[in-house]
């Protein structure tokens, strides 16, 4: 039996013990929140491993740059972004099995864009899967699929668009080509699917309402990613006689076209979508002076401070030359998620939905260079656009070269944010 004595003993030494295990525990460091879930499904390897391999270095420093600063601020505290890429190999089919496993992993934010195709299957199956699993929802964010569709007929409360689409594109070329008097004759060329064979039949109309006198000498479409040679059709553009180039062409369909026509020592003027990197001015060197137009929502020799100090920075981080392709809307992309689930206190998707449609952009994390706003109705960003030509490094408005070609960009000319008109009719969730 215990003695009076031992008993508050006990009791005092039992009430030290648990004293001192909770003060353990409430100085033990709190478990880091789980991260924000962002899933890149991209084509990173295969034919277009190129283009693919260049937005995954945009989004790795994107989010880097949110989690340098405390990551996204929370009611619950600050969370850090992780980006979990997923290689589609270029293929439809793969893209949507990547789709599912992400969705299945309860990640809530999708990205994607080297694939107008792509992203409408995309854009299909996640209305479907958002419609039967509302507790696992999701929203997909898209830096290059411009095929207007996607905004338009095809128009989704779950698809949100931060790149210019074809026809914003293509009226800031054309626009440009109609003021260059001494081109008469034009040759349209794109990959044969929905975004190329969109460019090929919209360009042909735009360029017929601007420059009537321009004669169309030739309309192309070549199967996407499978062409290796491309001298018979720079063969079919020497014998048209034309005296510039329109295509929508990326990835290595661009480059090896230009090359192509380089070997044939053809003088024509490229108009394209995509010609200010991924191996294009290395190509053609000094045949592509003055000869190489490339439209974009921004370039590294735009001008300015703040636009200067964005590029030495993403330089800094991937300083090998053939890194060398930043773009400014992917930045954007997300830097205006972040400041969405900030304004929603949440990261469930319908809140940051809504939270961004209407969203203004003012570029405050990017040095305020860059502006543009997520318009409600359809879900497309609207932001300038620039179309710039190529010349020599060192020479006016050039102070930047490209993937260290010892060739650069200078701006043409600056388009302010236009309002195009769409027929998106949106259905939203109650």
């Amino acid at each position: 039996m215990n003695s009076p004595v031992q008993r508050p003993r006990r009791v005092w030494l039992g009430w030290l013990c648990g004293a001192l295990l909770a003060g353990a525990v409430a100085q033990a460091p709190a478990a880091p929140a789980e991260p924000v879930r962002l899933a890149v499904i991209e084509g990173l390897s295969g034919s277009f491993a190129n283009a693919g391999d260049a937005v995954a270095r945009n989004l790795v420093w994107a989010v880097e740059r949110v989690n340098q600063r405390g990551g996204v601020q929370l009611p619950g505290g600050a969370r850090q972004l992780e980006l979990v890429r997923m290689d589609s190999k270029g293929n439809t089919e793969e893209a949507l099995s990547l789709l599912r496993g992400a969705l299945d992993q309860h990640i809530a934010f999708v990205m994607q864009g080297n694939s107008s195709a792509t992203a409408a299957a995309l854009v299909d199956a996640l209305n479907k899967h958002n419609e039967r699993e509302p507790g696992r929802r999701a929203l997909f964010l898209n830096y290059s699929a411009v095929d207007p569709a996607l905004t338009n007929d095809k128009c989704s409360f779950w698809h949100f668009r931060f790149d210019a689409h074809a026809d914003m594109r293509l009226a800031a070329l054309t626009d440009v080509l109609r003021d260059d008097t001494r081109v008469k004759k034009v040759y349209l060329i794109g990959q044969d699917y929905s975004f190329g064979q969109y460019v090929v039949k919209k360009a042909h109309e735009m360029i017929q309402a601007k420059r009537p006198d321009i004669e169309i000498v030739g309309e192309e479409l070549h199967p996407m990613g499978r062409v290796k040679d491309f001298l018979p059709y720079a063969t079919k553009i020497r014998a048209s006689g034309a005296q510039a180039v329109l295509t929508g062409n990326w990835g290595n369909d661009l480059t090896f076209l230009v090359k192509a026509v380089k070997e044939l020592g053809l003088g024509v003027k490229f108009y394209t979508f995509y010609g200010n990197a991924l191996g294009v001015p290395a190509a053609l060197g000094d045949a592509g002076v003055g000869s190489v137009l490339a439209v974009a929502e921004w370039h590294p020799n735009a001008g300015g401070k703040a636009s200067d100090a964005f590029y030495a920075s993403f330089r800094q981080r991937f300083p090998e030359p053939r890194d060398d392709y930043v773009h400014a809307r992917m930045q954007a992309m997300v830097e205006m998620l972040v400041a969405a689930m900030e304004k929603a206190r949440s990261t469930d998707p319908v809140a940051v939905a809504r939270a961004l449609e209407g969203m203004r952009f003012d570029a405050q994390h990017l040095g305020g260079f860059h502006a543009g706003v997520m318009r409600a109705a359809d879900h497309q960003f609207l932001q300038p656009l620039y179309v710039s030509v190529m010349q020599r490094a060192g020479t006016p408005g050039v102070r930047f070269d490209s993937e260290g070609s010892g060739y650069g960009f200078r701006t043409v000319r600056r388009f302010d944010i236009a309002e195009p008109a769409h027929g998106c009719r949106m259905v939203r969730p109650e």
